[in-house]
């Protein structure tokens, strides 16, 4: 079985860093397979926190780079995993 490289990342301010976190995940959308985005809330008890699950495929230096930019977003919280 190939190893699966996922980077799981928090927003604890949603509202404020989802734009420039959007554009970065744009920016890297090919090597991202999979996508999985969580917050808590609907219509108007929408949480200002959330969760995003990616599956990365690709070469490790571009991984790098994409976890480094996330990092750099205030309130963004990162995790790299490989299973």
């Amino acid at each position: 079985m190939d190893k699966k490289t996922l980077l799981v990342f928090s927003l604890e301010n949603r509202r404020d860093a989802a734009g420039h976190v959007q554009k970065i995940l744009t920016d890297f959308g090919c090597i991202i397979k999979t996508r999985l985005g969580i917050h808590d809330g609907v219509l108007d008890k929408c949480s200002n926190t959330g969760l995003i699950i990616l599956e990365l495929v690709g070469a490790k230096a571009r991984i790098g780079d994409l976890e480094r930019q996330l990092k750099a977003v205030k309130s963004v919280r990162v995790k790299l995993i490989t299973l």
